[in-house]
Parts: structure tokens; sequence; C-alpha cells
């Protein structure tokens, strides 16, 4: 009974948070003869609380969980990281379920345009303090809480077990990543039902056929999924303790590792 009433705080905590402005994601609704190569741009930005919402099945509950997460494992005088932070929603959610409790919240993401929406709407309302960095050339301070939502799959494969090296060299006993990826299915038939699976379900969510070709397009190349196998087993080289999917929906999922 008292895990119940715990959670249930975290979740009421959490939805009280001011939602950021945003307009409907319409960027790949126009047919065009090649579309350009997906980045993180004001145009990105300004629909970006909207495409991730509709183009992420279960984008909700892991960022409701991560402050939940956070609330747990968090720890006095250490820092929480949100690595490709974007327009902010995880580590929001983190500051909101830990209350008073005296981290140092950092958000960090490459994008300019997402990091000068955020500090513009953010900065009167939150002690996080944001950052425009590449988190490839970063150092880490001490941290007991490390989020990366759906990031690492923008990062080159072979950049990524020595990035995830670097967190956790700076992490304290016990501390706690958060890992969220899609997912690249090891049998090729599965693989395509979920592809499959995921176009439908964003075609639930009001996307066109043309957008959501035209999406993928843009998308090739950029975004690298890998199978939960291979997040395994580099968490494990990493140096974590143990690891675990706690999330999955379709082929979108989010790890746990322990420092």
């Amino acid at each position: 009974m008292p895990d119940i009433i715990y959670l249930t705080f975290s979740y009421r905590f959490i939805m009280n948070k001011k939602p950021l402005e945003t307009h409907r994601d319409q960027l790949f609704a126009d047919l065009v003869a090649e579309p350009s190569q997906f980045s993180f741009n004001e145009a990105v930005v300004d629909v970006f609380p909207d495409m991730i919402q509709r183009s992420v099945p279960g984008y909700g509950t892991v960022v409701r969980m991560t402050g939940v997460l956070t609330e747990q494992h968090a720890k006095e005088g250490t820092h929480v990281y949100d690595l490709g932070c974007s327009l902010g929603e995880s580590i929001r959610a983190a500051e909101l379920a830990i209350g008073d409790r005296a981290c140092h919240l950092i958000g960090v993401d490459n994008s300019p345009a997402m990091i000068e929406k955020v500090r513009e709407e953010m900065r009167p309302l939150s002690k996080i303090v944001w950052h425009l960095s590449d988190i490839t050339q970063m150092e880490f301070k001490t941290a007991s809480v490390v989020i990366m939502n759906f990031t690492l799959q923008f990062i080159p494969i072979n950049e990524r077990l020595k990035l995830l090296k670097q967190i956790r060299s700076s992490m304290v006993p016990g501390g706690l990543l958060i890992l969220s990826e899609k997912l690249t299915m090891p049998d090729a038939e599965m693989n395509q039902l979920m592809v499959e699976l995921h176009h439908d379900f964003k075609r639930s969510q009001g996307y066109s056929d043309l957008e959501i070709a035209q999406k993928r397009d843009a998308i090739d190349n950029v975004l690298i999924p890998e199978t939960a196998e291979a997040h395994r087993t580099r968490l494990a080289e990493a140096g974590f303790s143990r690891s675990s999917i706690w999330f999955q929906c379709l082929n979108f999922a989010s790890f746990i590792a322990i420092a």
C-alpha cells in the first residue's frame, strides 16, 4: 500500500507541470522531390511537442516514469543530467518529482533552437540549468541520475560505448541511467511487422501516408536503431552492473541501468 501512495503522489506532481507551447506537426504534409535530412532546426522545434507525442508510442509514460525513477534515485548534492533534453520534458518531470531536494539539474542539447526556446519559456519557472553542448565532448560531474530519452539513437554507433563509459565513470554507486530508444528486431519478419504497426500508430494520430513516407526518408541514416541485446551488451561493457527493459511499446523501449 505505501508504494501505491508513493507512485500516485509522483504522478500527480508531474502532471501539474506547465506545457510548452506547440503547433501541429505538418512539416512533411506537402510533397517534395527530395526531403532534406532531418535536423532539430527551428521548424522542428516549433512543432516538437506535437511531433513526439504523435510519433513515439508510450512517450507520455516514459516521461512520467522518468520523474518517478528520478525521485527514487536522485541523491542530495549530485547532478541529474538530461542528455539530449530537447525541450526538457524529462528533466522537468524529474525536477517536479524531487521537489526541494538539493540536486543540480542539467539539461543538455546540441540544437541551438531547442535550447533557445526552452531557456525562453522555462527560465522564470525552473531551477534547471540549460547547456548548449555536444554530449560526446562533455565532462560529466558526479551524477546520481542520467536521462537519455531517445538520444543515443542519434549518436554514431562507433561513439556510443565511449559516451556510456564516460557517463558511467561519473555516476555514484547505485546511480541510475534511463535509456530510451527506438529498437530494431533481430528477426526480420518481426521487425517488419513492428515497423508496419508503428506506421499504423502514426496513422491513428492523424499522419498521412505521405507524411509517414517523407519523414522516414528524411530521418534515414540520422536515427540508427539497434536491437535490445546490443544495448544490454553495451551497457555491461560500459560498466553498469545490471540493466533491464522496464517499458516497451511496439519498437520503442526504455531501459534502466544501475551503476
